[in-house]
């Protein structure tokens, strides 16, 4: 009698192992916000999600999107006052006053008209001056700008442009985290540009996600600096490495970190940063921070955010390549 329950139990387990589907992999990739996105995850079976991951973007783009002329903040820049902004607007535009007032101000997304006339924007290039710098500079200031309560902007100056590209992309993730924690997906990799939200494991390898911090000295193919592990955290990275421009004339190079207090361009001896931290907006702007904010200053804000860690890629006083990494990003980085 023993014998034939144990073979009982035995044939159950098995048939419930036998009824336990495998985990299908399902991979979207495509062109989004000005770059490449590729997304992984896991889930029981086969998921059809392409139209919902486009309308994540399409309204990300028609709320944020400066290179789309009637995108909400592209009819604010403009003047519009009577926009009434949607939730994601208000989402960015409240995180960026938090990061705004952690790094002290040099995390600042209307920094925009600057933007534009040094020539990173979607707005007209101008040839400029010191002179030139200081009125545009009049423009700038986060403390100039609210959200009223009938969630239209308000400015001091009706000329202040907004530019929230460089945490617009990192939210535009969180989004479709979210779309994928809705369906109760919980084993993913999202990447949009380089910015990479992670939830769970990869299921296939049974082992954490791993994900590299680009090199920003490699001079051809992207290649990693090294790999990380990286579980149910976002990270995103900011360098001049790749994204400057050449002046035709003078043959001088301009990066496109802007110095929100100066008004110019900083070409620091900060090459790269790389954030990892709770959502990926935030990991984006703190990362832009980081390479307008001189050495010393992220340093002493990194120690007093535990929730943030990072990595530096800086060149000392010799000219020599120097890294600085927190306690807690250097756990995370593979041998």
């Amino acid at each position: 009698m023993r014998k034939i329950i144990l073979l009982s139990l035995a044939l159950a387990m098995v048939q419930c192992k036998e009824e336990t589907p495998k985990p299908v992999r399902n991979d979207y990739n495509g062109a989004a916000l000005g770059t490449s996105y590729h997304i992984i995850f896991f889930s029981s079976a086969e998921q059809h999600m392409q139209k919902e991951i486009d309308s994540v973007f399409t309204v990300i783009n028609q709320s944020l999107s400066t290179y789309m002329p009637d995108s909400d903040i592209s009819r604010i820049n403009k003047g519009d006052s009577t926009v009434v902004v949607d939730g994601m607007f208000r989402d960015v535009f409240e995180l960026s006053q938090t990061v705004h007032g952690a790094t002290n101000g040099y995390f600042d997304p209307t920094v925009g008209t600057l933007v534009n006339a040094w020539g990173f924007g979607p707005g007209e290039q101008l040839s400029l001056d010191s002179t030139k710098v200081d009125s545009l500079l009049e423009y700038v200031g986060f403390h100039k700008v609210r959200l009223t309560d009938e969630n239209t902007v308000s400015k001091v100056n009706p000329n202040t442009y907004f530019d929230f590209n460089a945490i617009a992309k990192g939210y535009a993730i969180d989004r479709l985290a979210l779309l994928l924690d809705q369906k109760g997906i919980t084993d993913y990799l999202i990447e949009v540009g380089g910015e990479i939200v992670s939830q769970g494991t990869n299921v296939f390898k049974e082992k954490e996600w791993v994900v590299g911090v680009e090199d920003p000295l490699a001079t051809r193919d992207r290649t990693s600096k090294l790999l990380l592990r990286l579980k149910d955290r976002a990270l995103a990275s900011s360098g001049n490495y790749r994204k400057f421009r050449i002046d035709s004339v003078s043959g001088k190079k301009y990066v496109h970190t802007i110095d929100p207090k100066t008004g110019y361009t900083k070409n620091s001896n900060v090459l790269g940063t790389t954030v990892i931290a709770n959502s990926c907006a935030e990991a984006d702007a703190y990362a832009t921070a980081f390479m307008a904010m001189d050495l010393e200053d992220s340093i002493k804000l990194l120690v007093q955010q535990e929730a943030l860690d990072a990595y530096i890629i800086y060149l000392d006083q010799k000219g020599e390549l120097q890294e600085f990494m927190t306690t807690g990003f250097k756990e995370l980085v593979l041998p």
